[in-house]
């Protein structure tokens, strides 16, 4: 009976610093960190899934304990029964703890206990903790001494995918390393390679559309060339790729997008039935169009940003876009992405996702068909133009006629129709009118405020376009303000006088207009 079959991801798994693709800053640092005798206590990696950080702390491990050589070395042989054993993870003295499931204080004190002792068989204990953002916080208060001054025969690696779930206390007693998203052209390179020792046909374009699916995770593309191969039997193409991925032709994408920004609300729907009959994933398909349009905004003539020829897209696509481009607007690019963002959560909780993709396809290209913000505010300067030119000159006359104000009142009424608020409030409430006459006012302020007739001068000749001259008496006259003359007006209005007289102590506090 044959042996069982090991996945790609775990068949190829990086076994030294050299087979780690796409973490060329991390191998430089570690491998010039081990030649040169610089080797700290503790060690965190942090990087999204499949990147390689468990990978690099084995491979650590045996750089510290191979038996090629009398120390550590950068260049481990993997021969050796210590490499033998930790790449097998049975060496007694790398231990690889599971965060998510030693999360408590009782599991940290026990490894710190272990920790004092020497090795058995290697230079160093190493101790690997996986996802060390799942420990609690007695667990990580338990850590912090041991970790910042541990035995000298003890080396502390910790990885986590959430680096901000660690305590700053924790990393500060740490030489922390970022491994970042592995480039799809490096992928792709691997992905070949792979498929050379593995006897697969592997078309360039379907391995093209599971570099970039992979998303910079080497572990979750080669689960997806695993999965491709099982399904196609060895002779991996597009064709069986989309399928797989439930995604839809990049050409098709291109033509439907083209559908979608002519404004052809029935087409645009019809093609939608055509591609969801043919068992295409909307939501696939809604991430298809969003990178649609961050490449079209990218190659957009306006950014001037040239040829971009990392896109995923034919020289015949890219062509088809330039043309698209020179129809619409960089707003309007934008525009639709902003839709498209907000479509991605209600698309993945909508109970139907078909209706869901009809409206916004409909509001898509409602959204395309707005005019612009410079475009409305050109068109609303031309409408104000037009409107100036046809108006009469006498209508003119009319619009630009001073205010008259002959009255307290109407000084009172012209503040509240300005829309002086402040001006108004303080004139009629706290100014006593003692004379008043077309371009002079004499008066008694009862609150002395200085700037008022500063303010109360400026206003009136503005507004009536002649100089005021205003009067300030020093005592006061006993004249009443204009809300005092007011209130007593309706004081002895029959109406409110009826009204008071059905209400016990009844008292009016206050005017408004």
């Amino acid at each position: 009976m044959s042996s069982n079959y090991t996945v790609l991801a775990r068949k190829y798994r990086s076994q030294n610093f050299q087979g780690l693709i796409g973490q060329d800053v991390l191998v430089k640092t570690l491998t010039t960190a081990i030649k040169t005798g610089r080797i700290a206590h503790a060690y965190i990696f942090t990087g999204i899934r499949g990147t390689g950080k468990t990978s690099t702390a084995r491979i650590l491990a045996k750089a510290l304990n191979c038996l090629s050589s009398d120390g550590p070395t950068a260049e481990p042989c993997g021969m050796c029964e210590n490499c033998r054993a930790i790449a097998a993870g049975q060496h007694i003295d790398v231990l690889e703890i599971d965060a998510a499931s030693h999360t408590g204080v009782d599991n940290m004190r026990d490894i710190l206990d272990a920790s004092q002792y020497r090795p058995t068989n290697g230079r160093y204990k190493v101790y690997i903790i996986d996802e060390v953002h799942m420990l609690s916080t007695s667990a990580f208060n338990a850590l912090l001494k041991t970790l910042e001054e541990p035995p000298a025969h003890v080396i502390f690696i910790l990885a986590t995918t959430e680096i901000r779930k660690v305590p700053v206390t924790i990393l500060s007693r740490c030489q922390r390393f970022d491994l970042v998203r592995v480039p799809v052209e490096t992928l792709k390179k691997h992905f070949s390679w792979i498929a050379e020792q593995e006897n697969i046909e592997l078309s360039d374009t379907a391995n093209d559309l599971l570099a970039r699916a992979a998303d910079g995770s080497v572990r979750d593309g080669l689960s997806l060339l695993d999965q491709a191969i099982a399904q196609t039997g060895g002779h991996v193409d597009e064709k069986a790729v989309l399928d797989m991925l439930k995604r839809t032709d990049r050409g098709v994408v291109v033509e439907f997008m083209k559908t979608l920004l002519s404004g052809d609300t029935s087409a645009a729907l019809e093609k939608v039935d055509t591609i969801y009959n043919n068992g295409a994933d909307l939501v696939m398909l809604l991430n298809d169009m969003m990178e649609w349009t961050h490449w079209a905004t990218r190659m957009h003539p306006v950014l001037k940003a040239g040829e971009i020829t990392t896109s995923p897209y034919t020289a015949d696509q890219r062509q088809q876009i330039r043309e698209i481009n020179a129809k619409i607007s960089l707003n309007t690019l934008s525009r639709i992405w902003q839709v498209m963002v907000a479509a991605v959560s209600e698309m993945q909780s909508s109970s139907n996702q078909k209706q869901c993709f009809d409206m916004l396809v409909i509001r898509l290209i409602h959204i395309a068909d707005m005019p612009s913000i410079p475009e409305i505010i050109k068109q609303q300067n031309n409408n104000k133009i037009n409107t100036e030119k046809t108006l009469g000159l006498e209508e003119k006359q009319k619009q630009t006629q001073t205010a008259k104000i002959t009255t307290a009142n109407d000084l009172a009424n012209e503040l509240q129709k300005s829309k002086e608020i402040l001006l108004y409030s303080y004139y009629s409430s706290n100014i006593e009118v003692i004379e008043f006459s077309d371009g002079k006012i004499k008066y008694f302020d009862r609150k002395n405020d200085a700037d008022f007739p500063h303010k109360l001068s400026e206003w009136l000749s503005k507004t009536t376009g002649k100089n005021w001259v205003l009067e300030k008496e020093k005592e006061s006259n006993h004249t009443d303000t204009v809300t005092e003359k007011t209130q007593k007006e309706i004081e002895t209005d029959p109406l409110v006088a009826s009204a008071m007289s059905l209400f016990e102590d009844a008292e009016i506090i206050g005017v408004s207009k």
